[in-house]
Protein backbone atom coordinates (compact mmCIF):
# COMPACT_ATOMS: atom_id res chain seq x y z
CA UNK A 1 0.00 0.00 0.00
CA UNK A 2 2.73 2.30 0.75
CA UNK A 3 4.81 1.51 -2.34
CA UNK A 4 1.51 2.46 -4.15
CA UNK A 5 1.09 5.50 -2.79
CA UNK A 6 4.92 6.16 -3.31
CA UNK A 7 4.18 5.65 -7.27
CA UNK A 8 1.12 8.07 -7.06
CA UNK A 9 3.49 10.72 -5.36
CA UNK A 10 6.07 10.28 -7.86
CA UNK A 11 3.65 10.57 -10.70
CA UNK A 12 2.07 13.32 -9.31
CA UNK A 13 5.25 15.40 -8.95
CA UNK A 14 6.62 14.39 -12.39
CA UNK A 15 3.29 15.75 -13.83
CA UNK A 16 2.90 18.86 -11.87
CA UNK A 17 4.99 20.82 -13.67
CA UNK A 18 3.30 20.26 -16.61
CA UNK A 19 -0.62 21.10 -15.05
CA UNK A 20 1.35 24.37 -13.40
CA UNK A 21 2.65 25.11 -16.99
CA UNK A 22 -1.13 24.80 -18.58
CA UNK A 23 -2.61 26.76 -15.76
CA UNK A 24 -0.14 29.74 -16.49
CA UNK A 25 -1.06 29.71 -19.90
CA UNK A 26 -4.87 29.06 -19.53
CA UNK A 27 -5.11 31.92 -17.05
CA UNK A 28 -1.99 34.34 -18.07
CA UNK A 29 -2.96 38.20 -19.08
CA UNK A 30 0.95 38.71 -20.21
CA UNK A 31 0.26 40.01 -23.63
CA UNK A 32 3.27 38.01 -25.06
CA UNK A 33 1.89 34.30 -24.19
CA UNK A 34 -1.38 35.66 -25.32
CA UNK A 35 0.58 37.06 -28.80
CA UNK A 36 1.47 33.28 -29.07
CA UNK A 37 -1.75 31.64 -28.10
CA UNK A 38 -3.58 33.85 -31.15
CA UNK A 39 -0.94 32.91 -33.17
CA UNK A 40 -1.31 28.61 -32.24
CA UNK A 41 -4.86 28.90 -32.41
CA UNK A 42 -4.82 30.85 -35.77
CA UNK A 43 -2.29 28.26 -36.93
CA UNK A 44 -4.69 25.35 -36.28
CA UNK A 45 -7.64 26.79 -37.94
CA UNK A 46 -5.65 27.25 -40.93
CA UNK A 47 -4.94 23.87 -41.13
CA UNK A 48 -8.59 22.97 -40.79
CA UNK A 49 -8.97 25.79 -43.65
CA UNK A 50 -6.75 24.56 -45.83
CA UNK A 51 -7.90 20.81 -45.61
CA UNK A 52 -11.55 21.94 -46.43
CA UNK A 53 -10.34 24.27 -49.36
CA UNK A 54 -7.88 20.97 -50.63
CA UNK A 55 -11.25 19.17 -50.51
CA UNK A 56 -13.00 22.12 -52.54
CA UNK A 57 -10.51 21.74 -55.18
CA UNK A 58 -10.36 17.85 -55.10
CA UNK A 59 -14.28 17.85 -55.93
CA UNK A 60 -13.21 20.55 -58.77
CA UNK A 61 -10.24 19.26 -60.29
CA UNK A 62 -12.42 17.38 -63.30
CA UNK A 63 -15.81 17.71 -64.91
CA UNK A 64 -18.84 15.86 -63.44
CA UNK A 65 -16.52 14.41 -60.58
CA UNK A 66 -18.25 12.80 -57.11
CA UNK A 67 -15.81 13.15 -54.60
CA UNK A 68 -18.05 14.80 -51.98
CA UNK A 69 -22.07 15.53 -52.74
CA UNK A 70 -23.32 18.60 -53.44
CA UNK A 71 -24.53 19.43 -49.10
CA UNK A 72 -20.58 18.88 -48.43
CA UNK A 73 -19.54 20.78 -50.47
CA UNK A 74 -21.81 23.85 -49.61
CA UNK A 75 -20.39 23.39 -45.96
CA UNK A 76 -16.73 22.76 -47.04
CA UNK A 77 -16.90 26.54 -48.70
CA UNK A 78 -18.74 28.00 -46.02
CA UNK A 79 -16.30 26.89 -43.30
CA UNK A 80 -13.19 27.24 -45.56
CA UNK A 81 -14.71 31.32 -45.88
CA UNK A 82 -15.79 31.42 -42.35
CA UNK A 83 -12.81 30.16 -40.88
CA UNK A 84 -10.32 32.07 -43.01
CA UNK A 85 -11.59 35.37 -42.09
CA UNK A 86 -12.58 35.26 -38.61
CA UNK A 87 -10.17 32.18 -37.23
CA UNK A 88 -7.30 32.09 -39.34
CA UNK A 89 -6.39 35.96 -40.06
CA UNK A 90 -7.62 37.94 -37.46
CA UNK A 91 -6.49 35.84 -34.90
CA UNK A 92 -2.80 35.59 -36.74
CA UNK A 93 -2.80 40.09 -36.86
CA UNK A 94 -3.96 40.14 -33.70
CA UNK A 95 -1.31 37.60 -32.35
CA UNK A 96 0.88 39.58 -34.15
CA UNK A 97 -0.16 43.36 -32.78
CA UNK A 98 -0.38 41.67 -28.96
CA UNK A 99 3.02 40.60 -28.83
CA UNK A 100 4.78 42.87 -30.94
CA UNK A 101 3.15 46.69 -30.05
CA UNK A 102 3.76 46.70 -26.37
CA UNK A 103 7.83 45.99 -27.09
CA UNK A 104 8.22 48.01 -30.12
CA UNK A 105 6.38 51.28 -28.05
CA UNK A 106 8.69 50.39 -24.55
CA UNK A 107 5.52 49.42 -22.55
CA UNK A 108 5.55 46.24 -19.98
CA UNK A 109 2.02 45.08 -21.35
CA UNK A 110 -1.02 46.03 -22.72
CA UNK A 111 -3.62 49.01 -21.36
CA UNK A 112 -5.91 46.10 -20.09
CA UNK A 113 -3.95 43.02 -19.66
CA UNK A 114 -7.36 41.18 -18.15
CA UNK A 115 -9.54 42.86 -21.29
CA UNK A 116 -6.92 41.18 -23.52
CA UNK A 117 -7.27 37.97 -21.88
CA UNK A 118 -10.83 37.77 -22.48
CA UNK A 119 -11.18 38.80 -25.69
CA UNK A 120 -8.32 36.07 -26.76
CA UNK A 121 -11.00 33.22 -24.73
CA UNK A 122 -14.29 34.78 -26.46
CA UNK A 123 -12.64 34.41 -30.00
CA UNK A 124 -11.40 31.06 -29.37
CA UNK A 125 -14.41 29.64 -28.40
CA UNK A 126 -16.32 31.16 -31.31
CA UNK A 127 -13.88 29.31 -33.65
CA UNK A 128 -14.50 26.17 -31.38
CA UNK A 129 -18.71 26.36 -31.57
CA UNK A 130 -18.54 26.64 -34.98
CA UNK A 131 -16.21 23.46 -35.40
CA UNK A 132 -18.53 22.18 -33.03
CA UNK A 133 -21.66 21.88 -35.45
CA UNK A 134 -19.61 19.20 -37.54
CA UNK A 135 -20.78 16.81 -34.62
CA UNK A 136 -24.50 17.61 -35.17
CA UNK A 137 -27.02 16.24 -37.68
CA UNK A 138 -26.04 13.16 -39.97
CA UNK A 139 -22.51 12.45 -39.00
CA UNK A 140 -19.05 13.13 -39.78
CA UNK A 141 -19.50 11.52 -43.17
CA UNK A 142 -22.24 14.64 -44.32
CA UNK A 143 -20.04 17.19 -42.47
CA UNK A 144 -22.82 17.04 -39.70
CA UNK A 145 -24.57 19.99 -39.10
CA UNK A 146 -21.99 22.52 -40.30
CA UNK A 147 -23.45 25.54 -41.71
CA UNK A 148 -24.09 25.81 -45.62
CA UNK A 149 -25.22 29.19 -46.70
CA UNK A 150 -21.73 30.67 -47.99
CA UNK A 151 -19.17 33.06 -45.59
CA UNK A 152 -21.50 35.87 -46.52
CA UNK A 153 -24.74 33.88 -45.43
CA UNK A 154 -27.12 35.89 -47.89
CA UNK A 155 -30.67 36.19 -47.12
CA UNK A 156 -33.06 34.57 -47.61
CA UNK A 157 -30.62 31.34 -47.55
CA UNK A 158 -30.52 32.35 -43.77
CA UNK A 159 -34.04 32.24 -43.32
CA UNK A 160 -35.28 29.21 -41.20
CA UNK A 161 -37.06 28.33 -44.73
CA UNK A 162 -33.85 27.51 -46.55
CA UNK A 163 -32.29 26.69 -42.90
CA UNK A 164 -34.24 24.80 -41.14
CA UNK A 165 -31.79 23.31 -38.62
CA UNK A 166 -29.39 24.97 -36.22
CA UNK A 167 -26.08 24.95 -38.88
CA UNK A 168 -26.88 28.55 -39.60
CA UNK A 169 -27.25 29.30 -35.42
CA UNK A 170 -23.85 27.77 -34.88
CA UNK A 171 -22.51 30.38 -37.40
CA UNK A 172 -24.51 33.15 -36.33
CA UNK A 173 -23.20 32.54 -32.44
CA UNK A 174 -19.22 31.69 -33.39
CA UNK A 175 -19.20 35.31 -35.02
CA UNK A 176 -21.26 37.06 -32.55
CA UNK A 177 -18.52 35.73 -30.16
CA UNK A 178 -15.19 36.71 -32.13
CA UNK A 179 -17.02 39.65 -33.21
CA UNK A 180 -17.16 40.73 -29.71
CA UNK A 181 -13.34 39.49 -29.04
CA UNK A 182 -12.33 41.31 -32.22
CA UNK A 183 -13.53 44.58 -31.06
CA UNK A 184 -12.40 44.02 -27.48
CA UNK A 185 -8.81 43.42 -28.51
CA UNK A 186 -9.44 46.64 -30.72
CA UNK A 187 -9.89 48.95 -28.20
CA UNK A 188 -6.82 47.57 -26.14
CA UNK A 189 -4.74 48.02 -29.04
CA UNK A 190 -5.77 51.66 -29.81
CA UNK A 191 -5.58 52.49 -26.11
CA UNK A 192 -2.41 50.96 -25.59
CA UNK A 193 -0.67 53.23 -28.63
CA UNK A 194 -2.54 56.12 -27.06
CA UNK A 195 -1.65 55.65 -23.11
CA UNK A 196 1.41 53.62 -22.79
CA UNK A 197 4.21 54.83 -25.41
CA UNK A 198 7.40 55.18 -23.22
CA UNK A 199 9.17 58.69 -22.51
CA UNK A 200 10.36 60.35 -25.72
CA UNK A 201 7.77 58.50 -28.09
CA UNK A 202 5.56 61.11 -29.56
CA UNK A 203 3.19 59.47 -32.47
CA UNK A 204 6.29 60.99 -35.23
CA UNK A 205 8.53 58.37 -33.63
CA UNK A 206 6.55 55.47 -33.23
CA UNK A 207 7.67 52.55 -35.37
CA UNK A 208 5.32 51.92 -38.41
CA UNK A 209 3.84 48.85 -37.19
CA UNK A 210 2.48 50.37 -33.88
CA UNK A 211 0.78 53.81 -36.14
CA UNK A 212 -0.74 50.58 -38.15
CA UNK A 213 -1.83 48.84 -36.28
CA UNK A 214 -3.70 51.30 -34.20
CA UNK A 215 -5.55 52.61 -37.56
CA UNK A 216 -6.49 48.66 -37.80
CA UNK A 217 -8.08 48.73 -34.43
CA UNK A 218 -9.67 51.91 -35.08
CA UNK A 219 -11.24 50.09 -38.27
CA UNK A 220 -11.83 46.98 -36.51
CA UNK A 221 -14.60 48.81 -34.11
CA UNK A 222 -16.05 50.70 -37.17
CA UNK A 223 -16.22 47.54 -39.43
CA UNK A 224 -17.38 44.69 -36.34
CA UNK A 225 -20.20 47.23 -34.99
CA UNK A 226 -22.56 46.40 -37.89
CA UNK A 227 -21.78 42.87 -38.58
CA UNK A 228 -22.70 42.47 -34.48
CA UNK A 229 -25.81 43.99 -34.57
CA UNK A 230 -26.78 42.20 -38.10
CA UNK A 231 -26.18 38.92 -36.66
CA UNK A 232 -28.44 40.01 -33.78
CA UNK A 233 -31.16 41.04 -36.28
CA UNK A 234 -30.86 37.48 -37.79
CA UNK A 235 -31.23 35.63 -34.77
CA UNK A 236 -34.30 37.91 -34.23
CA UNK A 237 -35.38 37.40 -37.52
CA UNK A 238 -34.78 33.59 -37.25
CA UNK A 239 -36.57 33.32 -33.23
CA UNK A 240 -38.04 36.22 -32.71
CA UNK A 241 -40.77 36.95 -35.56
CA UNK A 242 -38.20 39.71 -36.79
CA UNK A 243 -38.47 40.49 -40.69
CA UNK A 244 -35.24 42.34 -41.18
CA UNK A 245 -34.49 40.68 -43.99
CA UNK A 246 -37.80 38.79 -44.61
CA UNK A 247 -38.84 40.35 -48.45
CA UNK A 248 -42.37 38.82 -47.94
CA UNK A 249 -42.94 40.94 -44.72
CA UNK A 250 -41.37 44.23 -45.74
CA UNK A 251 -37.79 43.62 -45.30
CA UNK A 252 -35.08 43.74 -47.45
CA UNK A 253 -32.48 41.39 -48.57
CA UNK A 254 -30.16 43.59 -49.93
CA UNK A 255 -30.14 45.07 -46.49
CA UNK A 256 -28.38 42.24 -45.11
CA UNK A 257 -25.52 42.77 -48.06
CA UNK A 258 -24.85 46.18 -46.91
CA UNK A 259 -24.66 45.59 -43.74
CA UNK A 260 -22.33 42.75 -43.98
CA UNK A 261 -19.94 44.30 -46.63
CA UNK A 262 -19.81 47.65 -44.39
CA UNK A 263 -17.52 45.03 -42.40
CA UNK A 264 -16.50 43.03 -45.47
CA UNK A 265 -14.65 45.20 -47.46
CA UNK A 266 -13.17 47.31 -44.49
CA UNK A 267 -12.18 43.76 -43.25
CA UNK A 268 -9.90 43.54 -46.15
CA UNK A 269 -7.72 46.64 -45.01
CA UNK A 270 -8.21 45.36 -41.48
CA UNK A 271 -6.07 42.43 -42.55
CA UNK A 272 -3.65 44.55 -45.15
CA UNK A 273 -2.90 46.98 -42.75
CA UNK A 274 -0.90 44.72 -40.55
CA UNK A 275 0.49 43.03 -43.35
CA UNK A 276 1.48 46.12 -44.81
CA UNK A 277 3.27 47.00 -41.28
CA UNK A 278 5.52 43.92 -41.35
CA UNK A 279 6.27 45.01 -44.77
CA UNK A 280 7.54 48.12 -43.35
CA UNK A 281 9.49 46.71 -40.55
CA UNK A 282 11.29 44.34 -43.26
CA UNK A 283 11.89 45.65 -45.57
CA UNK A 284 14.03 48.43 -44.24
CA UNK A 285 16.37 46.36 -42.16
CA UNK A 286 17.12 43.73 -45.22
CA UNK A 287 17.55 46.80 -47.41
CA UNK A 288 20.26 48.37 -44.69
CA UNK A 289 18.29 51.58 -45.22
CA UNK A 290 15.47 53.41 -43.37
CA UNK A 291 11.98 53.58 -44.94
CA UNK A 292 11.86 55.91 -47.03
CA UNK A 293 8.87 58.84 -46.61
CA UNK A 294 7.07 58.25 -43.07
CA UNK A 295 5.50 60.75 -42.72
CA UNK A 296 3.79 59.78 -46.18
CA UNK A 297 3.54 56.41 -44.80
CA UNK A 298 1.40 57.42 -42.13
CA UNK A 299 -0.58 59.73 -43.67
CA UNK A 300 -1.39 56.77 -46.49
CA UNK A 301 -2.21 54.60 -44.03
CA UNK A 302 -5.03 56.77 -42.32
CA UNK A 303 -6.50 57.73 -46.10
CA UNK A 304 -6.97 53.85 -46.56
CA UNK A 305 -8.60 53.63 -43.04
CA UNK A 306 -10.70 56.81 -44.09
CA UNK A 307 -11.84 55.54 -47.67
CA UNK A 308 -11.99 51.87 -46.97
CA UNK A 309 -15.35 52.65 -45.12
CA UNK A 310 -16.99 53.92 -48.38
CA UNK A 311 -16.25 51.20 -50.73
CA UNK A 312 -18.29 48.61 -49.40
CA UNK A 313 -21.22 48.63 -52.23
CA UNK A 314 -18.60 47.92 -55.41
CA UNK A 315 -19.51 44.17 -53.85
CA UNK A 316 -22.88 45.21 -55.13
CA UNK A 317 -23.18 46.61 -58.08
CA UNK A 318 -25.42 43.91 -59.71
CA UNK A 319 -28.06 44.28 -57.24
CA UNK A 320 -29.74 47.42 -58.68
CA UNK A 321 -28.37 50.16 -57.01
CA UNK A 322 -29.02 53.65 -58.62
CA UNK A 323 -26.35 54.83 -61.39
CA UNK A 324 -25.09 57.95 -58.67
CA UNK A 325 -24.82 54.86 -56.13
CA UNK A 326 -22.45 52.65 -58.72
CA UNK A 327 -20.45 56.17 -59.42
CA UNK A 328 -19.57 57.02 -55.83
CA UNK A 329 -18.85 53.74 -55.35
CA UNK A 330 -16.61 53.10 -58.53
CA UNK A 331 -15.20 56.66 -57.64
CA UNK A 332 -13.96 55.64 -54.20
CA UNK A 333 -12.99 52.14 -54.66
CA UNK A 334 -10.39 54.15 -57.39
CA UNK A 335 -9.05 56.09 -54.94
CA UNK A 336 -8.32 54.24 -52.94
CA UNK A 337 -5.69 53.00 -55.19
CA UNK A 338 -3.53 55.83 -54.98
CA UNK A 339 -2.31 55.72 -51.29
CA UNK A 340 -2.12 52.24 -51.47
CA UNK A 341 0.13 53.08 -54.37
CA UNK A 342 2.00 55.57 -52.23
CA UNK A 343 2.73 52.66 -50.11
CA UNK A 344 4.60 50.46 -52.72
CA UNK A 345 6.53 53.48 -54.47
CA UNK A 346 7.76 54.00 -50.57
CA UNK A 347 8.93 49.92 -50.27
CA UNK A 348 10.73 50.13 -53.39
CA UNK A 349 12.11 53.39 -52.90
CA UNK A 350 13.85 52.27 -49.22
CA UNK A 351 14.74 49.29 -51.63
CA UNK A 352 16.51 51.39 -54.48
CA UNK A 353 20.17 51.30 -53.38
CA UNK A 354 20.03 49.68 -50.39
CA UNK A 355 22.49 46.37 -49.22
CA UNK A 356 19.70 44.25 -49.78
CA UNK A 357 19.88 40.72 -48.24
CA UNK A 358 18.01 38.39 -49.44
CA UNK A 359 16.85 36.29 -46.22
CA UNK A 360 13.16 34.46 -45.86
CA UNK A 361 11.30 37.23 -44.53
CA UNK A 362 12.65 39.59 -47.26
CA UNK A 363 12.26 37.35 -50.16
CA UNK A 364 7.91 36.74 -48.92
CA UNK A 365 7.55 40.61 -49.00
CA UNK A 366 9.66 41.11 -52.64
CA UNK A 367 7.10 38.56 -53.48
CA UNK A 368 4.41 40.50 -51.34
CA UNK A 369 5.00 43.64 -53.35
CA UNK A 370 4.79 42.15 -57.08
CA UNK A 371 1.81 40.33 -55.89
CA UNK A 372 0.10 42.99 -54.26
CA UNK A 373 0.31 45.13 -57.35
CA UNK A 374 -1.08 42.71 -59.19
CA UNK A 375 -3.89 42.29 -56.73
CA UNK A 376 -4.41 45.71 -57.10
CA UNK A 377 -4.85 46.20 -60.80
CA UNK A 378 -7.73 43.33 -60.98
CA UNK A 379 -9.16 45.23 -58.00
CA UNK A 380 -9.41 48.36 -60.36
CA UNK A 381 -10.98 46.36 -63.27
CA UNK A 382 -13.48 45.09 -60.74
CA UNK A 383 -14.09 48.59 -59.66
CA UNK A 384 -15.24 49.45 -63.18
CA UNK A 385 -19.09 48.84 -62.64
CA UNK A 386 -19.75 47.50 -66.32
CA UNK A 387 -16.63 44.97 -66.34
CA UNK A 388 -17.58 44.22 -62.35
CA UNK A 389 -21.11 43.23 -64.17
CA UNK A 390 -19.96 40.67 -66.47
CA UNK A 391 -17.16 38.97 -64.01
CA UNK A 392 -18.99 39.09 -60.51
CA UNK A 393 -20.43 35.93 -60.40
CA UNK A 394 -17.44 34.70 -61.58
CA UNK A 395 -14.11 32.80 -60.68
CA UNK A 396 -12.28 36.15 -61.57
CA UNK A 397 -13.31 37.52 -58.55
CA UNK A 398 -12.41 34.73 -56.19
CA UNK A 399 -8.94 34.81 -58.09
CA UNK A 400 -8.38 38.52 -57.09
CA UNK A 401 -9.51 37.90 -53.52
CA UNK A 402 -7.02 35.64 -53.10
CA UNK A 403 -4.31 37.62 -54.62
CA UNK A 404 -5.05 40.15 -52.15
CA UNK A 405 -5.55 37.75 -49.36
CA UNK A 406 -2.55 34.84 -50.03
CA UNK A 407 -0.48 36.76 -52.13
CA UNK A 408 -0.56 39.83 -50.16
CA UNK A 409 -1.18 39.06 -46.52
CA UNK A 410 -0.39 35.61 -46.45
CA UNK A 411 3.01 36.11 -47.79
CA UNK A 412 3.96 38.74 -45.30
CA UNK A 413 2.67 36.93 -42.51
CA UNK A 414 4.77 34.35 -43.16
CA UNK A 415 8.07 36.71 -43.32
CA UNK A 416 6.87 38.24 -40.28
CA UNK A 417 7.03 34.57 -38.75
CA UNK A 418 10.60 34.38 -39.68
CA UNK A 419 11.47 37.69 -38.72
CA UNK A 420 9.98 38.07 -35.07
CA UNK A 421 10.46 34.42 -34.11
CA UNK A 422 13.67 34.22 -33.03
CA UNK A 423 12.47 37.07 -30.70
CA UNK A 424 10.09 35.11 -29.51
CA UNK A 425 11.79 31.76 -29.44
CA UNK A 426 14.99 32.36 -28.57
CA UNK A 427 15.65 30.05 -31.33
CA UNK A 428 16.74 30.84 -35.43
CA UNK A 429 14.74 29.52 -37.89
CA UNK A 430 16.36 27.01 -40.84
CA UNK A 431 17.25 29.40 -43.69
CA UNK A 432 17.46 26.26 -46.00
CA UNK A 433 13.84 25.12 -45.03
CA UNK A 434 12.44 28.94 -45.30
CA UNK A 435 13.53 29.25 -48.82
CA UNK A 436 12.35 25.74 -49.43
CA UNK A 437 8.90 27.08 -48.39
CA UNK A 438 9.39 30.37 -50.05
CA UNK A 439 10.12 28.98 -53.35
CA UNK A 440 7.11 25.86 -53.25
CA UNK A 441 4.83 27.86 -51.84
CA UNK A 442 5.58 31.16 -54.22
CA UNK A 443 4.83 28.48 -57.20
CA UNK A 444 1.89 27.00 -55.98
CA UNK A 445 0.27 30.31 -55.50
CA UNK A 446 1.22 31.19 -58.85
CA UNK A 447 -0.17 28.09 -60.36
CA UNK A 448 -3.11 27.97 -58.73
CA UNK A 449 -4.38 31.95 -58.64
CA UNK A 450 -2.83 32.77 -61.91
CA UNK A 451 -4.88 30.40 -63.83
CA UNK A 452 -8.08 31.13 -61.71
CA UNK A 453 -8.52 34.15 -63.58
CA UNK A 454 -8.83 32.35 -67.22
CA UNK A 455 -12.02 30.22 -66.04
CA UNK A 456 -13.18 33.31 -64.77
CA UNK A 457 -13.25 35.12 -67.97
CA UNK A 458 -14.24 32.16 -69.83
CA UNK A 459 -17.73 32.21 -67.97
CA UNK A 460 -16.76 29.59 -64.68
CA UNK A 461 -19.05 30.50 -61.96
CA UNK A 462 -18.14 30.94 -58.41
CA UNK A 463 -19.72 28.72 -55.67
CA UNK A 464 -20.43 26.16 -58.37
CA UNK A 465 -20.20 21.98 -57.20
CA UNK A 466 -19.70 20.25 -60.13
CA UNK A 467 -19.46 21.82 -64.03
CA UNK A 468 -19.96 19.72 -67.43
CA UNK A 469 -16.95 19.18 -69.67
CA UNK A 470 -16.01 20.93 -73.23
CA UNK A 471 -16.53 24.43 -72.07
CA UNK A 472 -12.74 24.98 -71.93
CA UNK A 473 -12.73 25.28 -68.03
CA UNK A 474 -11.08 21.45 -67.74
CA UNK A 475 -7.35 22.05 -67.89
CA UNK A 476 -7.42 25.35 -65.78
CA UNK A 477 -8.93 23.33 -62.95
CA UNK A 478 -6.77 20.24 -62.72
CA UNK A 479 -3.69 22.90 -62.69
CA UNK A 480 -5.45 25.20 -60.16
CA UNK A 481 -5.84 22.14 -57.75
CA UNK A 482 -2.00 20.86 -58.59
CA UNK A 483 -1.05 24.49 -57.18
CA UNK A 484 -3.20 23.90 -54.09
CA UNK A 485 -1.36 20.89 -53.39
CA UNK A 486 2.00 22.55 -53.82
CA UNK A 487 0.80 24.93 -51.17
CA UNK A 488 -0.05 22.26 -48.88
CA UNK A 489 3.38 21.01 -49.01
CA UNK A 490 5.17 24.15 -48.58
CA UNK A 491 2.90 24.72 -45.49
CA UNK A 492 3.75 21.41 -44.12
CA UNK A 493 6.98 22.63 -44.50
CA UNK A 494 6.95 25.69 -42.63
CA UNK A 495 5.08 24.27 -39.69
CA UNK A 496 8.12 21.71 -39.55
CA UNK A 497 10.76 24.48 -39.53
CA UNK A 498 9.09 26.12 -36.47
CA UNK A 499 8.58 23.13 -34.42
CA UNK A 500 12.47 21.92 -35.38
CA UNK A 501 14.22 25.51 -35.11
CA UNK A 502 12.33 25.60 -31.62
CA UNK A 503 14.05 22.51 -30.61
CA UNK A 504 17.17 22.50 -32.15
CA UNK A 505 17.57 25.92 -33.67
CA UNK A 506 20.82 27.95 -33.13
CA UNK A 507 20.83 30.24 -30.20
CA UNK A 508 19.22 33.75 -31.56
CA UNK A 509 20.58 36.55 -29.37
CA UNK A 510 18.88 39.17 -28.19
CA UNK A 511 19.07 41.23 -31.81
CA UNK A 512 19.93 38.85 -34.67
CA UNK A 513 18.81 41.45 -37.80
CA UNK A 514 20.99 44.58 -36.28
CA UNK A 515 17.44 45.93 -35.80
CA UNK A 516 16.70 49.34 -33.91
CA UNK A 517 13.55 49.28 -32.45
CA UNK A 518 12.84 48.52 -29.03
CA UNK A 519 11.82 44.96 -28.95
CA UNK A 520 15.17 43.91 -30.10
CA UNK A 521 16.88 45.32 -26.78
CA UNK A 522 15.27 43.10 -24.68
CA UNK A 523 16.34 39.01 -24.34
CA UNK A 524 14.53 36.29 -26.43
CA UNK A 525 12.48 35.64 -25.90
CA UNK A 526 11.63 38.90 -23.29
CA UNK A 527 11.17 38.45 -19.66
CA UNK A 528 7.49 39.01 -18.31
CA UNK A 529 8.26 42.83 -17.57
CA UNK A 530 9.50 43.90 -20.94
CA UNK A 531 12.16 45.60 -19.92
CA UNK A 532 13.99 46.28 -16.69
CA UNK A 533 13.26 50.43 -16.72
CA UNK A 534 11.43 52.32 -19.63
CA UNK A 535 13.50 53.10 -22.06
CA UNK A 536 13.39 57.07 -23.39
CA UNK A 537 13.61 57.59 -26.96
CA UNK A 538 14.77 60.50 -28.85
CA UNK A 539 14.86 59.29 -32.78
CA UNK A 540 12.65 56.93 -34.78
CA UNK A 541 15.50 54.03 -34.68
CA UNK A 542 16.34 54.49 -30.90
CA UNK A 543 18.17 51.02 -31.07
CA UNK A 544 20.45 51.94 -33.77
CA UNK A 545 21.65 55.20 -32.22
CA UNK A 546 22.75 53.75 -29.14
CA UNK A 547 24.54 50.93 -31.25
CA UNK A 548 25.91 53.58 -33.65
CA UNK A 549 25.85 57.41 -32.47
CA UNK A 550 28.49 57.66 -35.34
CA UNK A 551 26.46 57.27 -37.99
CA UNK A 552 24.85 60.30 -39.19
CA UNK A 553 22.76 58.83 -42.09
CA UNK A 554 20.43 56.69 -39.68
CA UNK A 555 20.43 59.55 -36.90
CA UNK A 556 18.26 62.35 -36.66
CA UNK A 557 15.67 63.54 -34.28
Amino acid sequence: MSAARATVAVVRSERAPLVDTLHEWVTTVDHKRLGILYIIYALLFLAFGGIEAIIIRIQLIRPHNTFVSPQVFNRMFTMHGTTMIFFAAMPLVFGFANYLVPLMIGARDTAFPRLNAFSFWLTAFGGLLLYFSFLGGNGLYGAGNAPDVGWFAYAPLTSRTFSPGHSTDFWILALLLSGIGSMGTAINIAATVLCMRCPGMTLGKMPLLAWLNFTMAGLVILSMSPLTAAQLMLLVDRYLGGHFFDVQAGGSAVLWMHFFWIFGHPEVYVLAIPAFAFASEIIPVFSRKPIFGYPVMVAATLAIGFISMSVWAHHMFTVGMTSAGNTFFVLSTMAIAVPTGIKIFNWLATIWGGKVQYRTPMLFCVAFLFQFLIAGLTGIMLAAAPFDWQLSGSYFVVAHFHYVIVGGILFTIFGAFYYWFPKMSGRMYNEALGKVHFWLFTAGFHLTFDFMHVPGVLGMPRRIYTYEPGRGWDIWNLVITIGVLFQAVATLVFLGNLLWSKLWGKVAGSDPWDGWTLEWSTASPPPAYNFPSLPEVRSRRPLWDLKHPEDPDWHYE
